[in-house]
């Protein structure tokens, strides 16, 4: 009798320890309040030291073109932020999404000088529960997919219905991007750029589980899919990239970095190979999560004009 006490208790403390490790999980992941940009960069292992004079020059350049906040609402009833830089007769745009904690003025400061150079105007977003959008629940592309549609119909209403599109994402934003192909998308997206995407946040978190935190993914993402649709209302492989691009129509410019250990390439090979319409891949060898553009700015750029010459007339 002792021991089946003993043996119960045990199994109690098991169970209380587990699921106090993915209500920590949870917290620190999904909840805007929780989830740190500090802590996301020390994840990602990128030394972004060496590029700060890069970031510094392309900022005041970005920030010395004339640019306002504009607002839309989401169907859920936030209150969504970008921040609009106007290049031109505005007929070349590309809405560009973030990473994870991060915001829209921050992840495009760089690539800001390759597109005002080429004459596009650019949407930075704020995607939900990041930035000066609302929300508290982060969306990792399952929810912001639904927004992207809310942003490209504000820029078609505001530029006119022969605007030219692109949707470029970064790691996130770049599942957002992804993910959005598979809708009903309106005819001026020409083209889209994915940055480092990941598949859904359940593969995501998996394979941070296990190279990060040396722990095992069961039941950690199985408990903290249960919390999430119930308050967050989606579940972690509701959308999947992979899944998502079979339905695609509009050429894919798939980026990723080979020694990326947050986002494996490894994800971006099972996008490509899943991807409907015609898709292109660019590798940058050496490059870690999100560095790529910085890593070998040449490549990147020829990559961005041999595609977006063969979409935007």
């Amino acid at each position: 009798m002792k021991g089946i006490i003993i043996g119960a208790a045990v199994l109690v403390a098991a169970a209380a320890a587990t699921a106090a490790e993915s209500a920590y999980f949870y917290r620190r992941t999904m909840k805007r309040s929780k989830a740190k940009t500090e802590r996301t960069m020390k994840m990602a292992g990128t030394d972004w030291n060496a590029y700060i004079p890069f970031i510094e020059e392309r900022k005041s350049y970005m920030l010395a073109q004339k640019h306002e906040d504009v607002y839309i609402k989401s169907k859920d009833g936030l209150r969504l932020h970008a921040t609009y830089f106007p290049v031109g007769d505005e007929k070349k745009l590309v809405i560009c999404f973030h990473g994870y904690t991060s915001k829209g003025m921050q992840d495009y400061i760089a690539l800001s000088g390759y597109y005002f150079k080429n004459g596009y105007s650019m949407l930075l977003v704020d995607e939900r529960a990041h930035g000066e959008s609302e929300g508290e629940y982060v969306g990792f592309g399952c929810l912001d997919r639904m927004d992207a549609l809310g942003w490209i119909d504000y820029i078609i209403g505001r530029c006119g219905s022969d605007v030219q599109l692109l949707l470029h994402g970064t790691s996130m934003g770049a599942a957002t991007v992804l993910m959005t192909s598979g809708l009903d998308v309106p005819k001026q997206v020409k083209g889209i750029i994915s940055d480092c995407a990941f598949t859904s946040p359940k593969y995501v978190f998996t394979h941070v589980l296990r190279s990060m935190y040396h722990l095992p993914a069961f039941p950690v993402i199985q408990i903290s899919d249960w919390v999430n649709k119930r308050k967050a209302g989606y579940g972690m492989d509701e959308c999947n990239s992979a899944r998502e691009v079979r339905k695609a129509k509009i050429p894919i410019l798939l980026i990723h970095g080979s020694a990326d250990t947050f986002v494996p390439c490894s994800m971006c090979d099972e996008i490509y190979e899943n991807c409907a319409s015609e898709a292109k891949k660019l590798i940058i060898e050496g490059a870690s999560h999100a560095e790529s553009y910085y890593k070998d700015t040449e490549s990147y750029e020829k990559a961005l004009d041999d595609f977006t010459a063969n979409v935007i007339a």
